[in-house]
C-alpha cells in the first residue's frame, strides 16, 4: 500500500515526497494509517483544503483501502521555512477492532 501512495503521488511532481507506514502505532492492524509529506510546487496559490482535494484526487482509486492519511503539504517556499513537518500523535485508540 505504501508503494500504491508513493507512485500515485508522484503525479504532483514533489521535489519532497515522504511517505510512512505508520499502522504500527494504531491499533487497527497493517497497511491502515500513513502519513505523508508532500513538497510541490502545485501546492502554489492553492488553500489547505484545496491542496487535501488535489492529493484525494491523485489517490481516488486507492483512498477506500486507507483507513486514515496525514497529510502535510507544502510548497517549496515553505517547506525552506519549516524544515520538517510535525510528528505524528500516539494514538488514543477508539478502533472498532478494539471491541
Amino acid at each position: 500500500m505504501q508503494e500504491q501512495i508513493t507512485r500515485a503521488l508522484a503525479a504532483l511532481e514533489p521535489v519532497l515526497l515522504e511517505v510512512e507506514n505508520e499502522s504500527h502505532m494504531h491499533s487497527r492492524g497493517e497497511n491502515s494509517h500513513f502519513k505523508a509529506v508532500i513538497v510541490s510546487d502545485a501546492f502554489a496559490g492553492l488553500r489547505k483544503v484545496q491542496r487535501h482535494q488535489r492529493v484525494y484526487g491523485v489517490l481516488e482509486n486507492i483512498m477506500p483501502q486507507i483507513h486514515a492519511l496525514a497529510l502535510h503539504l507544502y510548497t517549496e517556499e515553505e517547506w525552506q521555512q519549516v524544515g520538517q513537518a510535525p510528528d505524528s500523535p500516539a494514538c488514543r485508540g477508539g478502533s472498532l477492532h478494539d471491541l
